[in-house]
């Protein structure tokens, strides 16, 4: 089976699933696990490559895409066409995150390849939902006795998790998912606040991320904060993350003034929906209750 992955998260469960060697292609943001950079890529970001951008120039550049309608990502159409894939696995639910799933089957019509190749959108919103998804994509791609193992697994560590949680006494917890403009995380991460055993601060569960103004971190007052900027590694999130705590209304929170202030590896960890995603909820767990859960691996978390 050739399969096609236009979305990062997607790309490491194809290869959790065993099925690495099936990828004919994957996006240029695909790095993981290490042979995903060896796949030829098929989808490249249309913003600037160069110097790294900050937060705030990232969104002055993907706002101006979106108001010319112009494409966040290009799709390289002649690989499609040459490797004619079984599978195209992509999402709908973030235009900024990979092409969504419309675009390709436009491109796929225009190729006469719309009956010959089956577009799957990955659309998870919640952490219950990220896990089914790998028994979803392992029906589909023949890998049901993985996938179902491997969910089962994730599954208990999660159980684990909230078990341990039920005997701690809450916390207040602000993600924080962009700097400028400040976005509150949604979708799945507030569900991991709970999962930890904390009060989940501004975003909501299930719903998308959304912006919020510094007064409303400041009278929130977290107790914990956990900068966790969408598309970040961990060197890029502490680079920008002392520039967000010395903002005013920031360092006036109960978390920074108590040094409960974390960076973490947004990327690999809490961006993506993929079975990493509860590697993060343990991150998470550390940073929230240190007494209680083990300290995470050096490289995934710092405190400010």
């Amino acid at each position: 089976m050739k399969i096609v992955s236009l979305l990062p998260a997607a790309t490491e469960i194809v290869y959790a699933l065993g099925l690495g060697d099936d990828l004919v292609g994957v996006t240029d943001e695909c790095d993981f696990p290490a042979d995903a950079v060896t796949k030829p890529v098929v989808s490249h970001s249309a913003l600037a490559q160069g110097r790294p951008l900050t937060s705030r120039e990232i969104d002055a550049a993907v706002r101006q895409k979106m108001g010319e309608r112009q494409p966040l990502y290009r799709l390289d159409i002649d690989l499609i066409r040459r490797e004619q894939p079984d599978v195209i696995l992509t999402q709908d639910l973030c235009r900024v995150c990979a092409v969504p799933a419309g675009h390709v089957e436009q491109a796929l019509a225009q190729l006469g390849l719309s009956e010959a190749t089956k577009v799957v959108s990955l659309d998870p919103s919640t952490l219950g939902e990220v896990v089914d998804q790998i028994e979803i994509v392992g029906s589909l791609l023949g890998a049901s006795e993985r996938a179902a193992e491997l969910a089962t697994q994730l599954r208990a560590r999660i159980a684990s998790a909230k078990q341990t949680a039920v005997r701690l006494p809450t916390v207040n917890v602000f993600c924080l998912e962009w700097a400028e403009p400040p976005f509150a995380a949604g979708h799945w991460v507030p569900e991991m606040v709970e999962a930890v055993g904390a009060t989940n601060l501004l975003g909501a569960k299930g719903e998308p991320s959304r912006t919020v103004t510094h007064r409303e971190i400041r009278d929130a007052s977290p107790e914990v904060l956990i900068y966790m900027p969408c598309g970040y590694y961990l060197e890029e999130a502490e680079v920008e993350g002392v520039r967000v705590i010395e903002h005013p209304e920031i360092a006036d929170t109960p978390a920074v003034r108590n040094h409960n202030a974390f960076a973490v590896d947004a990327t690999s960890f809490f961006s993506r929906p993929g079975p990493r995603i509860v590697d993060g909820l343990e991150i998470l767990a550390w940073a929230v209750h240190p007494e209680a859960y083990s300290e995470p691996p050096a490289g995934s978390i710092t405190r400010f």
